[in-house]
């Protein structure tokens, strides 16, 4: 198996180290990360100038590059620029949980994203700011999950945040508001978001921001298609 490894906290982030030292037990591993943090960037992608992709040293072994851009084009310039091809993608393991409506703001989950435009099977991976080395003690539970419930046979594309000491794994939707912003001055027009966390606990255990929040492994299938079909088939009735 082919697998590509990148991230958000970029290459020298303990996240991505913990995630290439146990994707090496499944087949042949390439990092291509961003060279410097890119936390929030979502699925954004460079148009208007040209970036850096350099070859990195890296542990184990492993062919790595960092890449002066987004997380979607560490993944653009893996399977466009070099022309290769992969069997999986992990994207992670993110220092901060992405769950419920942050999940649009991620940069871990638009790598992911960006994969599945491409038809390539992709994995979204985060833990709490400080739990990675807990969570990375659990690869091998969630991978067997994968496996023994064929989720690849159903969909290419999960998001899974696993806390530091999960009381096991759930099949999940996306949550609602995880984080919120406000905006405090900082001089001038200048102006800094601050982030505060929005969540009420409902206890629904279907939701990754319940899930996750409360201790359990949340795996959610997600899609590229952003078309409301529920909506669609109304209008289609109304409407004609």
């Amino acid at each position: 198996m082919k697998i590509l490894i990148t991230n958000d906290d970029g290459i020298e982030a303990r996240g991505i180290y913990l995630l290439t030292e146990w994707a090496r037990k499944l087949g042949d591993v390439t990092v291509f990360a961003p060279k410097t943090e890119q936390s929030g960037k979502g699925q954004g992608i460079e148009l208007h100038k040209p970036f850096e992709v350099k070859r990195a040293d890296y542990p184990f072994g492993v062919r790595a590059f960092t890449v002066d851009s987004t997380p979607a084009d560490c993944i653009r310039y893996a399977l466009c620029g070099l022309c290769e091809s992969f069997d999986l993608v992990l994207s992670g393991m993110n220092a901060g949980m992405n769950i419920g409506d942050d999940m649009a703001y991620s940069g871990t989950c638009g790598a992911a994203f960006e994969a599945a435009y491409f038809g390539v099977a992709a994995v979204a991976v985060s833990s709490t700011a400080d739990g990675c080395d807990g969570a990375a003690r659990h690869f091998d539970d969630v991978y067997r999950f994968f496996t023994e419930k064929d989720l690849f046979g159903c969909g290419k594309l999960y998001n899974v945040n696993i806390p530091p000491e999960p009381k096991g794994i759930l099949l999940t939707r996306k949550g609602g508001p995880y984080y919120r912003d406000t905006f405090k001055g900082r001089g001038g027009d200048m102006y800094m978001a601050e982030g505060y966390v929005a969540h009420r606990d409902a206890g629904d255990f279907t939701l990754d921001t319940d899930a996750a929040l409360n201790g359990y492994i949340s795996v959610s299938p997600l899609t590229t298609d952003r078309t409301d079909h529920g909506v669609l088939e109304k209008l289609r009735r109304t409407v004609g």
